[in-house]
């Protein structure tokens, strides 16, 4: 079920994910979940989902996990560092991001996403570190 308020959040604030297409399924402080479905447009060759609409959906998806746990005062984070491993291709369906905090600091926000397909098969991990605005 797709998240209105969470798909919202994320096209007002980033549209680009707007134009990826990018639906948030569920989105708290503890796990923002969002997917992207497989098109064409955004393949390599062979029919594969390009690894930067991957690092797109994840960086975007760490990014409101960050805001969301944003000590008090605090306006907006900034993506300072980030580091992908991709497992394995997407060729068809959806790539789901689940993004979770591992540190939230007064300066920096820690997270961690995991991407995997529609079968639940993990496709890439990416630790981010976002800067405290």
């Amino acid at each position: 079920m797709i998240d209105t308020e969470g798909t919202q959040l994320f096209h007002s604030t980033m549209p680009f994910t707007e134009k990826l297409g990018i639906e948030v399924l569920e989105h708290g402080p503890k796990l923002v979940r969002s997917r992207i479905a497989w098109d064409e447009s955004l393949c390599t060759l062979g029919g594969v989902l390009h690894g930067g609409v991957l690092m797109s959906l994840a960086d975007a998806t760490g990014a409101v996990c960050a805001f969301l746990n944003l000590p008090e005062g605090k306006q907006g984070t900034t993506t300072v560092e980030s580091k992908t491993n991709f497992l394995r291709a997407v060729r068809s369906g959806y790539a789901v991001a689940s993004a979770t905090p591992l540190h939230t600091g007064r300066s920096f926000i820690v997270v961690e996403t995991e991407i995997h397909d529609e079968a639940g098969k993990l496709v890439g991990k990416v630790t981010q570190t976002q800067a405290v605005l």
